[in-house]
């Protein structure tokens, strides 16, 4: 651990341990104020004693919680050896679930353990910048296949089940796609718990040093996206103002996207989190485990219903009941896109399967297909939906691959040509 990273928690801990004494004041206030109620103006005097009485004592542990974390975190600080907790595997996990789920909170209140969005070689932070990525690239091709992970996740996430599919471990779509037709798999690592617009916006900086210090002329780009992931390509896209005249370079090069499992129009369990917060909003007793549920994260509240862009929610209470604006992004002109979906059903066409989808995103929502003028043309082809495969089953399954590499190998029109310089 690093003395950044161990003051970050500590300062952490103690946002928790406060924020999780005032939620437990709360509680009691709500039940202590049904029960005083209950009992009429008599209890009014009883009632103002035990108020102030358990307002102060939660006050102290409050306060006594926080020095205790801010001491420890001074005395871990003098014990650290500078190593990164991402270095460390499990930390690695407890940092991406840590940054699904609150981070917004962290890259405001303690940016050492907020991740930042990076190229990623062998689990390392890669600089895009051109001596770096030459160094990190040693054998690269003109075409790469950019990867993006979903919510809590890091890059280690395309690895997953290697060992039961391939037989061997950090075997990836990547890997294959590179062995098989020569693309350069390129991996991202970023904060899912920021707006997706954020990352988006992020994203669509990072393409255009990228392809700027790439060591050779690159032809042409594949996105490939899981969950969030294809949420963040979109709004990329959008943001660098893909297929208009005042578009960045890279989105010209951008020839295929494939998402699996993205929810385009939205997940059904965020939408029922936040119809919770609004029920357990309307009791005393239940308000302290709203203000809880509605502190997750403005990533996790933006997959609601799928929202790309910031005019969306800037300004806006994400807890607020009312819907408010929804901006439709049509998929990027000049590029092919590509959906795959798993059902838990056996059969992917079955009603059961348009029910329980992947288990977290139904089939309409990965194919865009909200029943009006604002749908996803998706053409029919470009859809392939496979039964038995739940919602991380399409980070790396050989069913999945096949359909890639399908995909990816009929090219009808070519190779694309290098981009000119200064395009």
């Amino acid at each position: 651990m690093r003395t950044d990273e161990a003051t970050a928690v500590s300062r952490l801990a103690g946002l928790v341990l406060s924020g999780g004494t005032t939620r437990i004041s709360e509680l009691h206030a709500g039940i202590a104020g049904r029960a005083f109620a209950g009992v009429g103006p008599a209890a009014r005097p009883v009632q103002v004693v035990h108020d102030t009485v358990s307002w102060l004592t939660y006050r102290t542990v409050g306060a006594a919680l926080g020095a205790g974390a801010s001491a420890l975190g001074a005395l871990a600080s003098r014990r650290v050896d500078g190593r990164p907790l991402e270095d460390t595997p499990a930390a690695r996990v407890a940092l991406a679930i840590l940054n699904g789920a609150h981070g917004d909170l962290l890259d405001r209140e303690t940016p050492a353990l907020a991740t930042t969005m990076t190229v990623r070689q062998a689990g390392q932070a890669v600089p895009v910048e051109a001596d770096a990525i030459a160094a990190a690239f040693p054998d690269p091709s003109g075409r790469l296949a950019v990867f993006l992970h979903g919510l809590t996740e890091t890059e280690g996430a395309w690895c997953y089940k290697s060992d039961r599919h391939h037989g061997r471990p950090g075997i990836t779509y990547g890997t294959l796609l590179e062995q098989d037709l020569g693309l350069t798999p390129v991996f991202l690592r970023y904060n899912t718990g920021l707006h997706i617009s954020d990352n988006g916006r992020r994203l669509a900086d990072l393409l255009d040093a990228l392809v700027e210090a790439w060591p050779v002329p690159v032809q042409d780009v594949v996105v490939i996206g899981h969950s969030m992931g294809g949420l963040v390509a979109r709004s990329a896209l959008h943001n660098a103002r893909g297929g208009t005249d005042e578009a960045h370079p890279w989105t010209r090069l951008v020839r295929d996207t494939i998402t699996l499992g993205t929810p385009h129009l939205g997940a059904p369990l965020e939408r029922g989190a936040h119809a919770l917060t609004h029920t357990l909003a309307r009791l005393p007793e239940t308000r302290p485990l709203a203000k809880v549920l509605a502190a997750r994260s403005v990533g996790i509240k933006d997959l609601r219903r799928g929202t790309l862009v910031e005019d969306d929610w800037s300004g806006r209470d994400l807890d607020d009941r009312t819907p408010g604006r929804h901006t439709h992004v049509p998929l990027h002109d000049g590029a092919r896109h590509f959906v795959v979906l798993g059902t838990l059903a056996a059969d992917p066409t079955a009603r059961t399967a348009d029910l329980l989808g992947d288990l977290l995103v139904p089939p309409r929502s990965a194919t865009g297909d909200s029943g009006d003028d604002d749908r996803l043309p998706f053409p029919p082809d470009h859809v392939h939906r496979l039964g038995r495969l739940h919602h991380f089953d399409l980070l790396n399954h050989p069913h999945v691959y096949d359909r890639i590499r399908s995909w990816l190998d009929t090219r009808p029109e070519g190779p694309r040509p290098p981009a000119p310089a200064g395009a």
